[in-house]
Formats: structure tokens, C-alpha cells, sequence
């Protein structure tokens, strides 16, 4: 038997053997090589599915922020609109202010007292006038005081009278007018 050589044998093997090593790292590698590029297509897509839902969104957004801003313009013209009828409702309710002032006071005034002078400047009435007691004035001045128009009564001065009418006594005194709104409240109470 020492003549059998048994080294191409081995030979032959080994051959073999690096040529399925190298099949099969050939084949891990293309699959390695496939796995990665399927990820990054998975991954891709994933990404380009993100990103127009993204876009969308932005789309959206632009759209409500133009909406805000057409609620918010409507809203400022709301509130213009809004002013403007204050304003001519409190016109329409002050035209004819100088008639009910007129008569609420020809209301207050009680008899035995007389005005001389009476001048309006702004919601300020003051008035100049005689009268024949104190008492008539204080009644004068509680009236003032409940009256639905006026406001804030405010006597400046009493001066007895001179001596061509001793009887009659001259008075300084001044008094307010409510402002629209609480005229409209207490108009408005049942």
C-alpha cells in the first residue's frame, strides 16, 4: 500500500470545498446586497409617503391661516359695523335729548322757585334762578336726585335777596345729565 497516493484525492476535495465556500459567500453576499437595497426602498417609500403627507398638511395649513386671517378681517368689520350702530343709536336717542331736558325739568321745578338763567354746555346744566324759600330748593335738589334724566345736583351758592325784593332769594346751582347708557337702562327697566 505504499504506493497508493492518495494526495490528489485531498487535492481534489480541497478544490471543492473553495469553490462552495465561494458560491456561498458569493450568494450572502447578493442577498445581503438585495436585503439592503429592499430596506432602503421600504424605507424610501416610507420616507416619500411621509413627506406628501407633510406637504398636504402645509397645503392645509396655508389654507386655515388664509381662513384666520379672513375671520379676523370679518371680525374688525364686525366690530366697526358695531361701533357705528352704538353710535347711531345713541344719536337717535340723544335727538331729542334738549325737549326731555326741557321737560324734566319743568318737572323738578317746584312752585315758588324761578329761573332766570339756564345754559347747557356739554352734559353740564347750570342754572341761575330765585327763590322764594330754602325748603322749595331742597325740594328741588331731592328731585334732581331721582330724576330718570339728571344726575348729580349741586347747589353753589344762596344769596338773600336785595332789598327791592327781600321776599325772593338768588340761587346758583348745577346739575348733570346722565350719560346714554344708564338713560337707556333705566328706560329700558319694567
Amino acid at each position: 500500500m505504499p504506493h497508493i497516493n492518495l494526495l490528489p484525492w485531498r487535492e481534489e476535495q480541497r478544490q471543492e470545498s473553495k469553490k462552495k465556500f465561494v458560491t456561498i459567500l458569493i450568494a450572502i453576499v447578493i442577498v445581503c446586497f438585495a436585503s439592503m437595497y429592499l430596506l432602503s426602498s421600504f424605507y424610501g417609500a416610507l420616507k416619500d409617503g411621509q413627506n406628501l403627507k407633510n406637504s398636504y398638511l402645509s397645503a392645509e395649513i396655508n389654507k386655515l391661516d388664509k381662513r384666520i386671517t379672513d375671520i379676523r378681517d370679518l371680525d374688525k368689520k364686525k366690530e366697526n359695523l358695531q361701533q357705528r350702530m352704538r353710535l347711531i343709536e345713541e344719536l337717535q336717542s340723544s335727538r331729542n335729548l334738549g325737549t326731555q331736558i326741557m321737560d324734566e325739568v319743568a318737572k323738578i321745578v317746584p312752585a315758588g322757585v324761578y329761573f332766570t338763567k339756564l345754559e347747557r354746555r356739554g352734559n353740564q346744566i347750570h342754572v341761575l334762578g330765585r327763590s322764594e324759600s330754602n325748603n322749595r330748593l331742597s325740594t328741588m335738589l331731592r328731585q334732581v336726585q331721582s330724576s330718570y334724566l339728571l344726575e348729580r345736583p349741586s347747589m353753589q351758592g344762596i344769596v338773600a335777596g336785595n332789598k327791592s325784593s327781600s321776599l325772593l332769594s338768588d340761587f346758583n346751582m348745577e346739575f348733570y345729565v346722565k350719560p346714554f347708557n344708564k338713560i337707556g337702562e333705566v328706560n329700558n327697566e319694567p
